[in-house]
């Protein structure tokens, strides 16, 4: 039987120049410490890794921590990670929920600029983020945006919705798409380039995100999404290479070059991120926008420059929108 000889496929993504992973993130740390760290409550810091994280952005002169929970749990959290509380400012809660309700209110209130979550599940966070009449919901619709740094990609690169909205409508992608071009603002890109993605590149009623995707690209045309300049539908490959893009003769200044990525719903989006994060490298940071302050929801399974990073995402993020004096 004749054995087969391994297929060497072409691909320009897989072997661009690469670049020493997790360096994107230390330099939007380094452009935050520029800055006054933020009053940011930590919801529910009850074990080793929300309340180490939550000195990790202390340390690096990101945020000012102020611990939101049991008080009685919290010092054993620190305790256990070998952590001093002195000069920390800790608000005590019976429990979780009563934790997100109180930082939410601290941020209504002013006290603090930002949230990051604790040891609690997400859901708890966002259920009073988003409370009609006590939580810090604007005309926008919430969204999270993740910021990669890819080492196989030029640049940083922002990946949305996949954390937050499970099948947004056509109005939410609108909210969406004009959260992340606002951080990427904050970022440092004065005109980001956003690939609307689907499985392919082009309009078929068939496909809806398709659909979506050529109505995102009008409605920037019309003034309803300002910015950044807008393409799609295109397929991932089209986003990221600019050989797969002329392979298919798509002209186009976003494709190949993409600063965002807008994914078709939640299930696709978290699947690329990480498919991003464990086969290409990526370091992940991310924040919720569309609140009254930036969300950091932080995971168990973040390093520490992820975490680091997505605070120092949300202190220039806060310092951009913040009013003036």
């Amino acid at each position: 039987m004749a054995v087969l000889e391994p297929m060497h496929l072409q691909s320009p993504f897989c072997f661009a120049e690469k670049h020493e992973p997790g360096v994107r993130h230390r330099q939007l740390v380094a452009a935050a410490q520029k800055f006054p760290p933020i009053r940011t409550a930590v919801v529910h810091p009850c074990d080793d890794a929300s309340i180490i994280g939550a000195f990790e952005a202390r340390d690096e002169r990101l945020i000012v921590p102020v611990l939101v929970g049991p008080t009685a749990k919290i010092r054993k959290a620190a305790q256990q990670a070998h952590l001093s509380l002195d000069g920390i400012d800790i608000v005590d809660t019976p429990h979780s929920h009563a934790a997100a309700d109180k930082a939410v209110a601290m941020a209504r209130s002013g006290e603090v600029e930002a949230l990051m979550k604790g040891a609690l599940h997400t859901d708890e966070v966002m259920a009073a983020v988003v409370h009609p009449d006590t939580g810090l919901r604007t005309e926008r619709r919430v969204s999270h945006v993740f910021v990669l740094d890819v080492p196989s990609y030029p640049k940083p690169l922002l990946l949305t919705d996949a954390a937050i909205n499970i099948y947004p409508t056509l109005d939410d992608k609108r909210d969406i798409v004009q959260n992340a071009i606002d951080l990427a603002h904050a970022l440092g890109v004065a005109r980001p380039k956003v690939a609307i993605l689907s499985a392919i590149e082009t309009v078929t009623p068939k496909i809806t995100s398709t659909v979506e995707a050529a109505a995102l690209c009008k409605m920037c045309d019309r003034g309803q999404i300002t910015g950044g300049v807008l393409d799609g539908p295109l397929a991932f490959d089209n986003a990221v290479s600019k050989e797969a893009a002329a392979a298919k003769n798509i002209v186009s200044i976003v494709a190949g070059d993409a600063d965002i990525l807008v994914t078709p719903d939640l299930e696709s989006g978290n699947m690329l991120a990480k498919q991003l994060v464990y086969l290409a490298g990526a370091e992940a940071a991310g924040i919720v926008l569309g609140a009254r302050v930036p969300i950091m929801l932080t995971s168990r399974a973040d390093g520490t420059l992820a975490r680091t990073a997505s605070c120092a995402v949300a202190q220039l993020f806060a310092h951009r929108n913040r009013p003036p004096a």
